[in-house]
């Protein structure tokens, strides 16, 4: 066995008033951190108001500008975001005149409400002027994405669309921008 060249530390065994001193220092720190917590926070009236979700607008309850000759609308798809960064949700509708049978060409509204308003179209992303079909479709992170269908030429039945393009809108300064899908591809 080998000894150590160290002599023998003095406080090297515990005894009951090194536990008892432990033990007062710690009841000590609990007991001060307790007299420095923080004031109970309270509201002031204007900051007791409840915030109620706001529902997006419901399409059903608006009039699209599509020229349907009588035949009336469908909305084939909706999507609820916020898109402008106000805290209030829009709609994006995708809506076409109800034909019956082919594939009429869409339009993509965007529609708002004000408090206590009718829901109303703010921004026609696609008009149905343009002859697309919509595909996919989404809102996400402010932005509405779309596949938009359509034909290279008169000659392409009507049911079988041969150009596809991936298109995207993003709201800045006060007009929806289309931020990609600028080129068209065949299908």
């Amino acid at each position: 066995m080998q000894t150590s060249a160290l002599p023998d530390l003095a406080h090297n065994g515990t005894k009951p008033v090194h536990w008892l001193a432990t033990a007062a220092a710690m009841a000590g720190v609990v007991a001060l951190a307790g007299l420095l917590q923080p004031r109970t926070a309270t509201a002031t009236a204007s900051e007791q108001r409840t915030t109620t979700p706001v529902a997006a607008p419901d399409p059903a309850e608006v009039d699209f500008p599509l020229e349907c000759g009588g035949a009336g609308t469908t909305v084939a798809k909706q999507a609820p975001g916020d898109l402008d960064g106000d805290g209030r949700p829009e709609t994006v509708a995708v809506v076409h005149c109800d034909a019956g049978s082919g594939t009429p060409p869409s339009g993509i509204y965007v529609l708002t409400q004000a408090s206590g308003a009718a829901p109303r179209v703010v921004a026609t992303l696609v008009d149905p002027a343009d002859r697309k079909t919509v595909g996919d479709f989404a809102v996400r992170e402010g932005r509405v994405l779309a596949t938009l269908l359509g034909y290279s030429s008169l000659e392409v039945p009507r049911c079988c669309p041969d150009q596809e393009e991936q298109a995207s809108w993003r709201w800045r300064g006060n007009a929806f921008v289309r931020t990609s899908g600028d080129l068209a591809r065949s299908v």
